[in-house]
């Protein structure tokens, strides 16, 4: 009975252990801008967190955690910057915010 119970205990414990360290996915935030060489780098910002990547060929990718953002793009000269709220992120889940045609 008590080999019983050890072997119950060790199985649980191991099983507690995985699901503790189990990751948190992360989701992102892509999509474009244009013109492609108007912008230099990519906000997204909520309550809690904030992150930037660079526009690579007009096209930028943001990890971010789940949440509500705020995205703002950051214009060269004499493009103006612009912004796009309220973009709802869900764990693990890409979001795609298409195109962001940048206005001088």
């Amino acid at each position: 009975m008590k080999r019983l119970l050890l072997a119950g205990g060790i199985v649980a414990t191991g099983l507690a252990g995985l699901v503790a360290f189990r990751g948190v996915e992360q989701a992102s935030i892509t999509g474009k801008v244009s013109p492609a060489d108007a912008a230099v780098a990519v906000w997204a910002v909520n309550a809690n967190d904030s992150t930037t990547a660079n526009v690579v060929n007009g096209a930028f990718s943001l990890g971010v955690k789940a949440g509500t953002y705020k995205v703002i793009v950051d214009a060269k000269d004499p493009y103006k910057d612009a912004s796009l709220d309220n973009i709802e992120v869900k764990d693990g889940v890409p979001v795609d915010v298409g195109e962001i045609k940048l206005q001088q």
